[in-house]
């Protein structure tokens, strides 16, 4: 055997002890999830153990990220991570999270992300069917888009809050890549019409202008609705993400044609729980105020005497009057931290009303 097989031999041999290590810790690591889960439901008594902590699998994997020495990335090691959680959670309690659906949609891979695979997805047509059927119990979370840094806020998705007792227990953040594609046989140059998302049509506006100017745009429930549409009708494009391309086996023309590099999709977790301190958190709160001169300043002025850090900031008509409006607010911290808490308690007293909508760890990394 020449030196270069004899250093090979070893080193593979060295691979296999190491993947029979690893596999015994994360059979030990499994079992010890299962005690968990035992001592959850013992503890619970007549009411349902809660197994899903989303305060705490964000401090598992801020913690394994501190700990990386490399070479992997500390985003490769949190998704790795996030794998064997989610498969752990599953032996435990399967989850079943609703997302906006159909298969394929930008919302299913946050979704993903999020939960880990080993969750059941249950793909709803809109918004509003992901919020009842969370409050429903028949799925234990829902995953909804807010935002994105190109198009702005997802005014259905915070129009929901108005009426509903959901909280907001988590937010994932995508880098969205949008990409142009046929099916099997479409001639690319008898392209009469293409499908996608509103929004969608928003961030690739400009590359849409400068190929595609004559073609008409017709809009679609999601970007994933628009990829399987195509599968039914000639000559036509849809713009969606790759997941949709290889969920409805359709064929990519054109990669990464949103006008923004940087553009990223903010998703919520609503779920009925509140969700305990991570370290790193983040609180939403909606907020109706006297309709008067000075009345947004009252509102923001203790963030600003508190240090306290504003994310986001929203307004939506209220459903209580004409020309009367809400505050969606978006802010760092935890509302069980002092200072939060002191905030809040100041915006509330001066306030019609304020609905905690809730505190939960900061999105992670996005991907």
């Amino acid at each position: 055997m020449t030196d270069t097989g004899e250093q090979l031999d070893q080193l593979r041999q060295r691979i296999d002890a190491l993947d029979t290590a690893i596999l015994g810790l994360l059979n030990e690591r499994a079992s010890c999830a299962l005690e968990v889960a035992e001592v959850k439901q013992a503890a619970s008594g007549d009411a349902a153990p809660i197994y899903y902590r989303p305060e705490r699998e964000a401090q598992v994997l801020r913690n394994i990220a501190a700990k990386n020495p490399g070479p992997l990335s500390d985003e490769k090691v949190m998704q790795v991570y996030r794998q064997i959680m989610s498969a752990c959670l599953a032996l435990e309690e399967p989850l079943k999270v609703a997302y906006l659906g159909p298969e394929g949609t930008f919302t299913q891979l946050a979704t993903l992300k999020q939960f880990g695979h080993a969750v059941v997805g249950v793909p709803m047509i809109t918004v509003d069917d992901v919020f009842r059927e969370v409050a429903a119990e028949n799925c234990h979370y829902g995953v909804v888009p807010v935002e994105n840094s190109t198009e702005g806020v997802v005014s259905h998705t915070l129009d929901n809050f108005l009426s509903s007792s959901l909280r907001i227990c988590g937010e994932v953040e995508l880098r969205i890549h949008h990409h142009l594609m046929i099916a099997p046989g479409t001639d690319p140059a008898k392209i009469s019409r293409i499908y996608a998302h509103q929004q969608t049509f928003g961030q690739c506006r400009r590359w849409l202008d400068g190929h595609y100017p004559r073609v008409p745009r017709i809009t679609a429930t999601s970007n994933a609705e628009a990829a399987r549409h195509i599968l039914e009708e000639d000559n036509v494009a849809a713009i969606a993400g790759e997941i949709a391309a290889e969920t409805y086996g359709l064929t990519i023309l054109s990669k990464k044609i949103e006008d923004e590099s940087d553009n990223t999709t903010r998703f919520i977790v609503v779920g009925r729980e509140a969700v305990g301190p991570s370290g790193k958190d983040k609180t939403s709160i909606m907020v109706s105020t006297h309709n008067q001169p000075g009345a947004l300043y009252k509102l923001l002025e203790p963030f600003h005497r508190h240090d306290v850090s504003l994310t986001s900031i929203e307004t939506r008509p209220s459903r209580t009057g004409m020309w009367s409006y809400v505050f969606f607010i978006d802010f760092e911290g935890h509302a069980q931290d002092e200072i939060v808490a002191r905030v809040i308690s100041e915006i509330d007293s001066d306030a019609l009303e304020v609905k905690m909508l809730g505190s939960y760890p900061r999105a992670i990394a996005r991907s």
